[in-house]
């Protein structure tokens, strides 16, 4: 019988993580089926630019897979059973019989969880109910049509001041000048960049009319305000919610090893400590960088956890050296509209160097990262050689987790 491997996600990390394992091992000793809610691949770094009115190109997993012998499977994971190394589904469309067609089971040998992260209202009161949110396409398509129906001289108000933060807050400025943009930071604006990257950052909000209130925390979401930790009432006709994202909560119900927000925790080839058949990549995962350092949910973490999962599948299946990948920054774009960006040079570790490029230039590169993410979610394995190989009758998979350190 064929290996099965079941892959659930198909953002980035998961996609990426299928397509490299359907290039590491032969079609005739595997299975390999990539679970997604949606038949098309969603740039999620592009959609404050949705939000805005932009049309993105369509990307369909029918294409993307065409070929490789990946199983697409168009629906939503309604649980997991790492006991019985089985998947329940509900059934979308495009994958038998159209919304409500019942509920489906997948058995797998190995399993690469790859379900990421949403938005985190933080709990704050108010939120669920009154914010927008740019963590997915729905949300980023329901601002969207709000923003369109919004008349001249309307607050928007963006909470949290991080790079969707930004993103979210300069393009709509850009695009909708006639609109009262305000961002909120619960510190100084850019802390955390170089004093280059700070200074132009302050030079871009200025020139596009954005209000900052910095050292600032909102407490309570309503229709047309929000409330802030001082008292202080904000006017926002919209709220856009951009404080973080938050683990999606199957993984706490799968039964394996998890944090207490819910993140799997897994050894140095994004392997479960607890359940040696599971893999976990992307914004699901606990994954220590330099310096022993949580990486953070972002792509640029997301996709290298992705090659390590499927590298380390693919060799202990096949009873190949298991390899490791560096897990590691080099710098933080952050697009400012469509005509500046901010490109921040980090340490491995993710802390500012000295050094940023900024501007067109910058824009430039920007679109550059977030094109070659895209194209490299089907060519996952560039860079490296292509052999295909075949997996033991008695695969190492089935050992104790090695121990492999990144």
């Amino acid at each position: 019988m064929k290996h099965r491997i079941v892959v659930l996600g198909a953002g980035y990390t998961g996609a990426t993580a299928a397509g490299r394992l359907a290039k590491r091992l032969r079609p005739e000793d595997v299975h390999i089926t990539l679970v997604n809610a949606e038949p098309d691949f969603v740039e999620r770094v592009r959609m404050h630019q949705l939000a805005t009115g932009q049309e993105l190109t369509p990307r369909p997993f029918t294409e993307m897979f065409a070929g490789t012998g990946v199983e697409l499977v168009i629906a939503r994971v309604t649980g997991v059973d790492v006991d019985r190394k089985a998947v329940e589904v509900q059934p979308g469309q495009g994958d038998g019989g159209g919304e409500g067609g019942g509920t489906r089971e997948l058995s797998y040998d190995t399993l690469v969880y790859a379900l990421g992260s949403g938005w985190n209202d933080q709990g704050v009161p108010g939120t669920a109910e009154y914010a927008y949110e740019v963590a997915s396409r729905p949300g980023a398509l329901r601002l969207r049509e709000r923003l369109a129906r919004l008349d001249a001289g309307h607050a928007v108000l963006v909470a949290g001041a991080g790079l969707t933060g930004l993103e979210a807050a300069t393009e709509i400025a850009e695009a909708r000048p006639d609109l009262d943009v305000a961002l909120v930071a619960r510190g100084p604006l850019g802390d955390w960049l170089s004093d280059k990257g700070r200074r132009h950052l302050r030079e871009v909000v200025g020139r596009l009319g954005i209000t900052v209130h910095e050292d600032t925390a909102v407490t309570e979401v309503a229709a047309d305000h929000v409330t802030t930790a001082d008292g202080t009432s904000l006017p926002a006709a919209v709220t856009v919610w951009t404080t973080g994202f938050a683990v999606h909560p199957i993984a706490r119900a799968t039964g394996v090893d998890v944090t207490e927000t819910g993140l799997i925790v897994v050894d140095g080839t994004m392997r479960s400590v607890s359940h040696p058949d599971v893999y976990a990549v992307g914004d699901s995962v606990l994954a220590m960088g330099p310096g022993d350092k949580p990486l953070r949910m972002s792509c640029a973490s997301g996709v290298p956890t992705a090659w390590q999962a499927a590298d380390a599948i693919a060799a202990r299946l096949t009873g190949a050296k298991v390899p490791t990948v560096p897990l590691r920054y080099y710098g933080q774009c952050v697009s400012l509209g469509r005509r500046d960006a901010l490109l921040q040079w980090v340490t491995a570790d993710d802390t500012a160097r000295r050094s940023a490029l900024t501007g067109r230039l910058a824009a430039r590169v920007k679109e550059m990262v977030c094109k070659g993410a895209a194209w490299g979610v089907g060519h996952p394995t560039l860079g490296m050689p292509v052999r295909r190989r075949a997996i033991l009758r008695e695969p190492a998979a089935q050992a104790a987790p090695a121990d492999v350190t990144v």
